[in-house]
């Protein structure tokens, strides 16, 4: 397994990726605009999922929670382009501009398939990853300048989430954590999303639940699992990744505690009743 990031800005980034499927739980400092040569993608949210093939190009909402998996395709490795918009970015180049937002602000995935004026931007970005010099800061500005007039030309609502700077709110806990645990983050995360210092979300949490939120989460994601076997007849190696666990003979001990099976014992149908 090899897997290479190299920047040429701090906001622009060539990844490069072989090896089995690569999983990592993300939760997105600032809006992501990526652009996948090869391999490809999967994003799962906590209400639906995406599958990024090669060519596509697509935007991730800052503040979002997603499971990240990237996959190798028919040999080739996985390699993708993406540029980060920071709110410093932004900030400069809303600056005097008259913007009336067309409408409101979301968090989901923006998709632009393979769009010739994106595509056109983000693939003449390749070349200066080979430059043995530091890439001058004045031609990045304008490559991520370019990219942002062209989404605001073909995404007509993007005014809306990008000169939306907000943090996020004290919200319900009970509800954010019902949709969210099969994402693997650090609690302090988690308390960030819901709008609380760690030691204010674990004492709300323990307030909730009357239980840790490490045991919590660890009992509600073998309950997903368990529901995926017995219903859904998916296998151990498919599920272990997207419901919160990092390796699958961790994934199998743990199930195998909490129900007296194994999860392929389970799913076989021979598990001792």
């Amino acid at each position: 397994m090899s897997f290479t990031t190299t920047y040429i800005t701090p906001d622009i980034k060539l990844s490069c990726y072989q090896g089995k499927p690569f999983k990592t739980e993300a939760l997105f400092e600032h809006h992501l605009l990526v652009w996948l040569i090869s391999g490809e993608t999967k994003l799962i949210l906590a209400d639906t999922h995406y599958l990024f093939k090669p060519g596509d190009i697509f935007l991730i909402p800052r503040n979002q929670l997603a499971t990240v998996i990237n996959y190798t395709v028919n040999g080739l490795p996985h390699k993708a382009v993406a540029m980060h918009l920071t709110p410093e970015r932004l900030t400069t180049f809303y600056a005097g501009l008259n913007v009336q937002p067309l409408h409101q602000n979301s968090d989901a995935i923006r998709r632009y398939n393979n769009h010739p004026l994106l595509r056109s931007c983000l693939a003449s970005l390749e070349p200066y990853f080979e430059m043995e010099r530091n890439f001058p800061g004045e031609i990045a500005s304008l490559k991520i300048n370019e990219a942002i007039s062209i989404l605001r030309v073909v995404d007509p609502g993007i005014d809306s989430l990008l000169t939306s700077f907000a943090e996020p709110g004290k919200i319900d806990l009970a509800a954010f954590m019902e949709k969210n645990f099969m994402f693997n983050m650090l609690l302090a995360k988690f308390g960030y999303l819901t709008g609380r210092s760690l030691s204010t979300f674990s004492r709300d949490f323990k307030k909730i639940y009357n239980t840790t939120p490490q045991k919590w989460l660890t009992q509600k994601r073998l309950a997903l699992a368990h529901y995926q076997l017995c219903e859904l007849k998916k296998r151990p190696a498919d599920i272990y990744l997207e419901v919160g666990f990092e390796d699958l003979t961790h994934f199998s001990a743990a199930f195998k505690k909490q129900y007296g099976a194994s999860p392929s014992l389970l799913l076989s149908g021979h598990a001792p009743q």
